[in-house]
């Protein structure tokens, strides 16, 4: 069983030409609303493509906002513990998207930024907490140590990049980045390898977009090649990866297996628009594995 904690919010997308430069006007085309958020995203990854018992910990405005994320992560079955904050608004995120299936976010985190250590529902019964870095700092290393004193596997998206605090790494098992991630938190800006060694965490997933993934855990390195797809959308593809990964540990399988898995789940997602709208079903990841042979 898995405990997600972190952010929902409310997606606004705009379709165009391309992105924006800054100071740049683009026209844009179809507008949207998704529901998204980095933790939203991977709780309904966790139980839909990865078809694990999930919970998530998130916190929401009394808004209009909040309905389409509840809806959305109740209709994925995900479990909530949802923080109702009335003085803040629920999280939302302003996101370009071009024609070559790129994007470009903003994110108002609103009640996400509300989330505090005692907020934290009792681990009892879970094997992962799965977090980000779209809450506060001290609250995602509070809820690290709170599971590694209770002996529960911490898996941490160390996503948007920032500086991480050295207790907040020594408390993560499963440490999951693209590229520039790692670069951020290594803190060098050289090869893959080279930014590996600067790490310690015991499990590091870096994804590579079209090259697929690597992993550098305790028997050495996996690689995982890329599905072959036709990407319409890659919003919500590297959570998609993180919740199919965590859900397939969670459930026993080889962090080979998972890697694969995720592959196929993340690749499945970049054919469909939005975030969460985005993620497939188990038996939908279990076709594509079927059909590909990488």
């Amino acid at each position: 069983m898995i405990l997600v904690a972190g952010s929902a919010n409310l997606d606004f997308v705009v379709r165009a030409h391309h992105i924006p430069a800054p100071g740049e006007t683009v026209l844009g085309r179809e507008f949207q609303t998704f529901p998204g958020g980095k933790g939203a995203n991977q709780a309904v990854a966790c139980a839909r493509a990865g078809g694990a018992t999930t919970h998530m910990l998130l916190g929401l405005g009394q808004d209009p906002f909040a309905g389409p994320l509840e809806q959305s992560l109740q209709a994925a079955g995900v479990q909530m513990h949802v923080v109702r904050m009335p003085h803040l608004p629920t999280g939302t995120a302003f996101i370009c998207v071009s024609d070559d299936a790129e994007n470009a976010i903003t994110v108002a985190p609103g009640a996400n930024g509300g989330l505090r250590p005692e907020h934290l529902p009792t681990l009892a019964g879970f094997s992962h907490l799965l977090l980000q870095l779209e809450t506060p700092i001290n609250t995602v290393t509070a809820y690290a140590r709170a599971a590694r004193a209770q002996g529960v596997s911490v898996v941490l998206n160390a996503a948007p990049a920032r500086d991480l605090p050295s207790e907040l790494l020594s408390l993560v098992d499963v440490l999951i980045v693209n590229e520039g991630e790692l670069a951020v938190v290594a803190g060098h800006d050289g090869t893959l390898a080279q930014c590996l060694e600067r790490i310690s965490v015991p499990t590091v997933v870096v994804t590579l977009g079209h090259r697929g993934s690597v992993a550098r855990h305790a028997d050495g390195m996996l690689e995982q090649g890329a599905f072959s797809i036709t990407p319409v959308d890659t919003t919500g593809a590297g959570d998609t990866f993180c919740g199919s990964l965590v859900a397939q540990l969670s459930q026993g399988q080889t962090l080979q297996q998972a890697l694969r898995f995720a592959s196929a789940a993340s690749a499945l997602a970049c054919t469909r628009a939005g975030a969460q709208s985005s993620i497939p079903a188990f038996a939908d990841v279990q076709a594509l594995l079927s059909a590909t042979h990488i």
